[in-house]
């Protein structure tokens, strides 16, 4: 399990790069009511270490509880959030030895 903080501090260019590229996805990590777990920071690391640039929906809870889900889910896994929309996020964080067929960065030519 990747529990650091984050090495990246996306530029807006970039950000906006993968902004753009997200549009795109579908949310393949969904927060329910159980909330942040174990489980749920395991999925969701498995997702960024294979794709990079993920959505995630949270189906559970008022903005202030969903922020603070998108903030501990982000943080558990070292991932930077890249934009929030009402109940989607995404998230990003670096591998450092991508899978071509399976990054959205290099599917999208990030």
């Amino acid at each position: 399990m990747h529990t650091q903080t984050p090495d990246t501090v996306l530029d807006q260019a970039t950000r906006r790069r993968f902004k753009q590229i997200a549009h795109h996805l579908s949310p393949v990590v969904l927060v329910g009511d159980q909330g942040v777990s174990e489980a749920l920071v395991s999925e969701t690391d498995r997702a960024l270490r294979d794709h990079e640039l993920i959505k995630v929906r949270i189906a559970a809870g008022e903005r202030a509880q969903r922020a603070e889900m998108i903030d501990a889910l982000a943080d558990a896994c070292g991932a930077e959030v890249v934009q929030r929309i009402g109940r989607i996020c995404v998230l990003f964080r670096r591998n450092p030895e991508p899978n071509p067929k399976l990054s959205n960065l290099s599917r999208f030519g990030a």
